[in-house]
């Protein structure tokens, strides 16, 4: 089942008549505009358009969806290659001109290296939870070239739960961290299969870095808890 693909390449192909519609364990339901998806550089955000313009040497654009970072940045001849688990996803690019394309997990993506890792979209999300971003981080440095950088935007979601008097936060009882979200996806009446998907604070994001012997820096905040995070190598 590849309902994200489905959905994007009913959108390529001039079918579009609905979004594609997300539950979540936070008890939220919410719309992906499909248009949305296919966006221009002039209508992304601006962490999303700051990363692109710190994205050198060779790029892996992880979780690429669509492809529009990858077009913009094989725009600027800049060598990059779309990489998504979603067959969908990656025909969506080769259908929109992307050159490079691989249909993979990122864990099954071995004996390469890039310049730049970009994980745009909260693509840090990939790591699912927060006991298994250790595991994340170590493969990902596994790609890097010596010099290199991983470039990801990501949000502190605090602002979901309900504030006190005293400006805390009503947190759930729950062993977990309040970041790991299990979302399930609705296109056409069909229903994907739960999945897990983590939102990192700066603080958590810069403990699990350093644990990593990777380098941590908030290169731009934006309007609502989202920020841009550029890692490196630790130099010995």
């Amino acid at each position: 089942m590849d309902i994200f693909g489905d959905a994007l390449l009913d959108y390529q192909a001039g079918n579009y008549s609905e979004d594609i519609i997300t539950f979540s364990s936070l008890d939220e339901t919410d719309i992906m505009p499909l248009p949305y998806l296919f966006r221009e550089f002039s209508r992304m955000p601006k962490l999303e358009q700051k990363a692109l313009q710190l994205c050198n040497g060779k790029v892996l654009d992880i979780g690429a969806g669509t492809g529009s970072h990858s077009l913009w940045l094989q725009d600027k001849n800049i060598s990059v290659v779309a990489l998504d688990h979603s067959k969908g996803a990656i025909k969506t690019c080769e259908l929109r001109g992307v050159k490079n394309c691989i249909c993979s997990d990122i864990y099954s993506t071995k004996n390469q290296k890039f310049d730049t890792l970009l994980l745009l979209m909260n693509g840090i999300g990939i790591a699912g939870s927060l006991n298994r971003l250790d595991q994340f981080l170590k493969h990902l440095k596994e790609l890097l070239r010596p010099g290199g950088q991983i470039l990801l935007d990501s949000s502190d979601i605090i602002y979901m739960f309900d504030e006190d008097e005293d400006g805390g936060r009503w947190m759930p009882a729950s062993p977990n961290y309040y970041g790991e979200v299990i979302f399930t996806m609705s296109y056409k009446g069909i229903k994907s299969m739960p999945f897990s998907w983590l939102y990192l604070d700066e603080n958590t994001l810069k403990n699990a870095t350093r644990a990593n012997n990777l380098n941590c820096e908030i290169v731009s905040r934006g309007d609502h808890y989202d920020y841009l995070a550029r890692l490196t190598l630790e130099k010995y």
